[in-house]
């Protein structure tokens, strides 16, 4: 199953929308991590959320969704660019599960107590810009929609999904973002909300074989609107041996020393796994 997302805008210039499926997206970085299936489906939520909002950025920007709550799953992190590409990990990504993986089950384990920080990269030397609100739910949908609303003063409504079984695999995952466009009224965006709580949950849509296309056409119905743009979501993680190195020279001397000592020096990229090892030699040309 390919992933993408389509890049929406209504005839009257009103509303910008973004649906998105990161089933295979999120099937890989839960690979990666070897995630439990309720670690799995947090997972999933934290990627189409960064997706989603990545899909608003400009060329070469990028954004950063953190949810650190009271619940056990303890942090996610997500990360998406312009370009569709992401990546994620969670706090504790082997965290059990008591019975099916439902949403309730994934908000408890991000927790309804902590902080949702947003951050954006635009890249060009500025500096990035940071929004930390409190976590209203757990329910990462619902507190990005009121991250929008109250800390970027934009009407949005998100929406996202992620079915697991309790196996960790991955049915569907995917997620919607409703937004009206400055100085527009909000109207066709309350009608869409309204059209989209009828509907059933865009994951089990998606797992019964309905595509983005089709589910955006089932919610948009008489409501005119083009889709401006089709683009694929893949996983990228931009870490590599250098950059890890380089991680390396910012440890103090005497702990490089210590490392030095030992023969060998290894990072793991959070992220994506990926494993690097260096020796004595590689450190010493740090000095």
């Amino acid at each position: 199953m390919t992933d993408y997302l389509l890049r929406i805008l209504t005839d009257a210039g009103d509303l910008r929308a973004v649906m998105a499926q990161t089933t295979s997206l999120t099937t890989e970085v839960a690979r990666r991590h070897r995630a439990s299936p309720l670690a799995t489906a947090a997972l999933g939520y934290g990627l189409t959320g960064a997706v989603l909002l990545g899909a608003l950025l400009k060329v070469q920007q990028r954004v950063v969704v953190k949810a650190a709550g009271d619940g056990s799953l303890q942090k996610l992190i997500a990360e998406a660019d312009s370009f569709g590409h992401a990546r994620a990990y969670v706090g504790v990504p082997q965290l059990a599960a008591d019975g099916p993986i439902t949403s309730e089950y994934v908000a408890e384990a991000i927790g309804s107590a902590g902080f949702l920080t947003v951050v954006k990269d635009e890249g060009l030397m500025n500096e990035p810009y940071q929004s930390t609100v409190p976590l209203q739910t757990g329910f990462l949908d619902a507190d990005l929609t009121w991250y929008l609303n109250q800390s970027e003063q934009t009407a949005s409504v998100v929406e996202i999904d992620a079915l697991v079984d309790e196996r960790g695999a991955v049915l569907a995952a995917g997620g919607l973002l409703l937004q009206a466009l400055p100085g527009e009224n909000i109207d066709t965006l309350i009608h869409l909300s309204e059209r989209l709580d009828d509907l059933p949950p865009i994951g089990n849509l998606l797992a019964d074989g309905q595509t983005p296309e089709e589910i955006v056409a089932m919610l948009f119905g008489a409501t005119p609107y083009i889709i401006t743009e089709t683009r694929p979501i893949t996983f990228r993680c931009g870490c590599n041996a250098q950059r890890s190195l380089a991680a390396l020279a910012l440890l103090e001397r005497s702990e490089l020393d210590e490392l030095i000592a030992s023969g060998l020096a290894e990072v793991d990229c959070h992220f994506c796994g990926e494993h690097y090892a260096f020796s004595s030699a590689e450190m010493e040309e740090l000095l």
